[in-house]
């Protein structure tokens, strides 16, 4: 055990956190493991913690809004004594001044030991890596990869059931476009667990996702509605996108088929555990929260200690 620890240590440290894909079964099964270090769930609360990181600096870089990925990476960041620099609002910036996007990489590079960035555009973590000299974390490069909420998707999962393997997820909503249950999608595959896809016609699991899980041996199956009988351990929620349609009228037909009301309580009472990634509009009434199975919010707090552990390997601090 030891030998396997040492060998992942090396390599994570200095490793860049771009894209979920780029994770083998091996190595996102020792981050899981990993944030269990720093979950209370698992052990007691160790001051130590705060000292794993004492004297590096995280920048974070936010290109645009968010709640939980900034105040999470913010708060893990802390949590293992990192001092933290950065900006949630790039009009505070020179990039206002016309700075270009290289060079404000380059800038902060020199500032800091671990760089975040959440920006609108697809592969601008990609890109900030090929600039940077220090790791970079994806917080979400637009429509394209959010590697660290899949991680925390995954770990709530193993968290929630014990394991992994022999699980039953459901993924619901827009499969169409959503990003997180793609990347999440792909990285079930690597375990031996069905996936259950439910969505309106014109928003299922695209053609190009639904042949690399047969290409792997999952199975999975299809629904254009909630079965009344559903056997799963998950179902994992997410918003149908009104901006994703031409037709109002049609997003109106759509729309109030995907929203779980008081009616899925029953579902809960039989065992299914409720997971959306957050931000929610209307598409879970919060009559719902309350259920112990209605697991969204520690979802998105088990955010925290992913983050921590990925910060920690990333540093070679652990």
């Amino acid at each position: 055990m030891g030998g396997f620890f040492l060998k992942k240590m090396k390599n994570f440290k200095g490793r860049d956190i771009i894209d979920i894909n780029d994770f083998s079964k091996e190595e996102l099964l020792f981050i899981l493991k990993t944030a269990k270090r720093f979950d209370p769930a698992f052990v007691k609360s160790d001051r130590s913690n705060y000292t794993i990181a004492q004297g590096k600096i995280a920048a974070l870089l936010f290109f645009e809004p968010s709640t939980r990925t900034e105040q999470s990476f913010r708060s893990a960041a802390q949590k293992i004594g990192m001092g933290i620099i950065g900006f949630s609002d790039p009009e505070g910036t020179s990039i206002r001044k016309g700075e270009t996007f290289s060079d404000t990489i380059r800038i902060m590079d020199s500032y800091a030991d671990v760089l975040t960035i959440r920006h609108p555009e697809p592969l601008s973590a990609k890109k900030a890596a090929e600039v940077a000299q220090i790791p970079v974390i994806n917080a979400g490069d637009g429509p394209n990869q959010h590697p660290t909420q899949t991680m925390l998707d995954l770990y709530t999962m193993m968290k929630e059931a014990g394991k992994l393997d022999g699980i039953t997820v459901a993924l619901m909503g827009d499969l169409r476009y959503g990003r997180t249950v793609h990347a999440l999608s792909l990285a079930l595959s690597h375990f031996k667990i069905k996936q259950i896809f439910i969505s309106h016609p014109s928003l299922k699991m695209p053609d190009e996702f639904l042949k690399i899980l047969e290409s792997r041996g999952v199975e999975y199956a299809e629904f254009d509605h909630l079965p009344e009988d559903l056997e799963a351990d998950f179902l994992y929620q997410t918003r149908v996108q009104k901006e994703r349609f031409k037709d109002l009228e049609e997003y109106k037909k759509i729309k109030d088929k995907f929203i779980l009301d008081a009616s899925f309580k029953r579902y809960l009472d039989k065992g299914v555990k409720l997971m959306h990634p957050l931000p929610r509009v209307n598409e879970i009434d919060p009559v719902l929260d309350s259920h112990p199975n209605a697991i969204y919010f520690a979802q998105a707090k088990n955010g925290l200690y992913i983050r921590e552990a990925l910060l920690a390997l990333i540093l070679g601090r652990i």
